[in-house]
C-alpha cells in the first residue's frame, strides 16, 4: 500500500493515481521541501512545522495515528487529571525539537550534514511508535521494551511506516530503526534522539509538566537548544549554558519524584499490573474472561504478532475492563471495578528492612478476604522507566554523560564535576519502596502495629 500527500487527498486523488510520495520531491535521495507547509498548533512549542512531505506522510500512517489512543503517562491521570495527553502529541513534539535543533545548528554555523535531516526528523517522530497501551505501564508485564516493537514496526514491510520510508529512499527504514535501537554508527543522531539532553526528554518534561500543572517541571527549552552544539559524534553544551542545563536537570529531578513516582500514579499502575496478571493467569488455566479484542488474548498469552500488537490501544483495555467488572471471577471483577472507578490501593513506606514482616501483612490480607498475590504488592523506584541525571560517576558510560565544551581551550568537562546542584541530585539517589494494600487492610490496627514494629 502506498501513501500519498494530504494535498492529493484533499483534491480527491487516490493512491493509485499518484505514483508514490516521491512525486513531492526531486528523487529518492533528494530532500526538497514541499511548498505546502503544514502547521500544527501545540501547547508546548506553539507551532509544529512540517515541510518535508515524507514526514507528513509518516504522521498520517495508521501506526502513528494509533498513538493518539495511547496515554503518554499511563495511569498518572489518577493523580493529575490533566495528565491524559497522548503519545501522538509527544511524538510530534520530539520531531519539532529535532527540527529546532537543526535550525539552531545552522544559525550558529555549526557543522551539520543536511543529508541527514530526514533521518533525524523521522527517527524523532517514530521513536515511540512501538508503545503498548498505557505506555510504560505494560512493559513489565510484556518483559519487552517498547523500542523493540518500534524497530519491528519500522522494519516490517507490511506497515505503512515502512512503505513511506522505503518509497522515500530504499534503506531508510533500516537507518531509522538503527537510530532507535542505538546500533547506528551515526552516534550524533542517536544522541539527539536518545541521550541525556535528547529531543525525547526535552519534549516530554515540558509536555508532562504543562499537562499535569506541575510548574517546576518547566525550563528554558529555547535556551537549551541554543547552547547545544554538535561536536564529533555527540551533542555537547557550550560552557556558558551550564546554568540552563542545571535548571533542566532539576526539572527532571522534581518531575521524577512529583509526577513519575508519585504515590497515586504508582498506585494506578500497580493496580493495572495486578489486573492484567490476573487475566493472564485465568487464560493460562483455561478460564478465559470475555474479550472484545481478539488481539488481547494473544497479548495476554505472550504470543502476540505485530499485526495483533498494533490492534491494541488504551480503548481495547478499557473495553475489556468494562466487561470484566461484571464477570464471573471475583478477583478480576473487583480489580477491574477498582481501576475503572479509581478505588486505588493505599500505600505505606516499605524499606527492605520491613520485608521480614511481609508475611504478617499477607496473613492479614487473607483474613480480610483478599488474595495476597493481587492485594499485597511492593513497588519500588527501579520499576519505572523515568530517571534523573546521576553524573558521570554513576552513568553507565561517557556517551550517557552531559559534557560542557569550552571553545577557548577545546576542553570538555562532565557537567556534574563542576555543578554543586547536580552533585546534590546525584547524592540523593536512593531506592524507594512502597507497599500497596486495600484500604481495609491499611486502616486495620494490626497493620499499624506491623509498621511500628518494622
Amino acid at each position: 500500500m502506498l501513501l500519498w500527500s494530504e494535498e492529493a487527498r484533499e483534491n480527491g486523488v487516490s493512491g493509485g493515481d499518484l505514483p508514490l510520495a516521491e512525486s513531492w520531491w526531486g528523487g529518492a535521495n533528494s530532500v526538497r521541501m514541499s511548498e505546502d507547509e503544514k502547521v500544527l498548533k501545540d501547547p508546548v512549542h506553539g507551532y509544529i512545522y512540517v515541510h518535508d512531505p515524507v514526514v507528513w506522510d509518516l504522521i498520517n500512517t495508521r501506526e502513528m495515528q494509533r498513538l493518539r489512543r495511547i496515554r503518554q503517562l499511563g495511569a498518572t491521570y489518577f493523580a493529575y487529571p490533566g495528565g491524559d495527553h497522548s503519545r501522538f502529541s509527544h511524538s510530534l513534539g520530539v520531531y519539532e525539537v529535532v527540527r529546532q535543533m537543526i535550525g539552531a545548528f545552522d544559525r550558529n554555523n555549526y557543522p551539520w550534514p543536511h543529508e541527514y535531516d530526514r533521518l533525524a526528523l523521522a527517527a524523532g517522530l517514530l521513536h515511540d511508535i512501538g508503545h503498548a497501551p498505557f505506555s510504560h505501564a505494560l512493559e513489565k508485564l510484556m518483559e519487552v521494551r517498547h523500542e523493540r516493537w518500534s524497530v519491528a514496526i519500522i522494519r516490517d514491510p507490511s506497515t505503512e511506516v515502512h512503505q513511506v520510508l522505503e518509497a522515500a529512499s530504499p534503506g531508510l527504514s533500516e537507518e531509522v530503526a538503527a537510530i532507535i535501537d542505538k546500533s547506528s554508527p551515526n552516534r550524533l543522531i542517536v544522541s539527539m534522539v536518545s541521550g541525556q539532553l535528547d529531543a525525547d526528554r526535552l519534549d516530554y518534561l515540558m509536555r508532562d509538566s504543562i499537562a499535569t500543572g506541575v510548574d517546576y517541571g518547566t525550563f528554558d527549552l529555547a535556551r537549551i537548544i541554543r547552547v547545544l552544539q554538535p561536536r564529533g559524534d555527540r551533542l555537547v553544551v557550550r560552557k556558558s549554558g551550564i546554568h540552563t542545563v542545571e535548571a533542566y536537570l532539576l526539572a527532571r529531578y522534581f518531575m521524577y519524584w512529583q509526577v513519575y513516582f508519585h504515590s497515586v500514579s504508582r498506585a494506578g499502575e500497580v493496580l493495572l499490573h495486578a489486573l492484567l496478571v490476573r487475566a493472564k493467569s485465568l487464560i493460562a488455566r483455561g478460564r478465559e474472561p470475555a474479550l472484545t479484542q481478539p488481539a488481547l488474548r494473544a497479548f495476554l498469552k505472550g504470543r502476540v504478532s505485530l499485526t495483533q500488537y498494533l490492534r491494541l490501544d488504551d480503548s481495547a483495555l478499557f473495553n475489556a475492563f468494562s466487561l470484566w467488572q461484571d464477570g464471573d471471577d471475583p478477583v478480576l471483577k473487583d480489580l477491574s471495578s477498582r481501576f475503572l472507578d479509581r478505588r486505588l490501593f493505599k500505600e505505606a513506606p516499605w524499606p527492605a528492612s520491613r520485608d521480614p514482616r511481609l508475611d504478617d501483612v499477607k496473613k492479614l490480607v487473607v483474613e480480610l478476604g483478599y488474595d495476597p498475590d493481587y492485594y499485597c504488592l511492593v513497588d519500588e523506584t527501579g520499576t519505572i522507566y523515568y530517571d534523573y541525571y546521576l553524573g558521570n560517576g554513576q552513568e553507565p558510560n561517557s556517551e550517557s554523560a552531559i559534557w560542557l565544551y569550552d571553545k577557548d581551550n577545546g576542553e570538555m568537562t562532565e557537567v556534574s564535576s563542576v555543578s554543586k546542584p547536580i552533585q546534590a541530585i546525584a547524592a540523593d539517589h536512593r531506592p524507594v519502596r512502597r507497599l500497596y494494600v486495600p484500604e481495609e487492610v491499611f486502616r486495620h490496627g494490626r497493620f499499624d502495629k506491623i509498621l511500628e514494629d518494622g
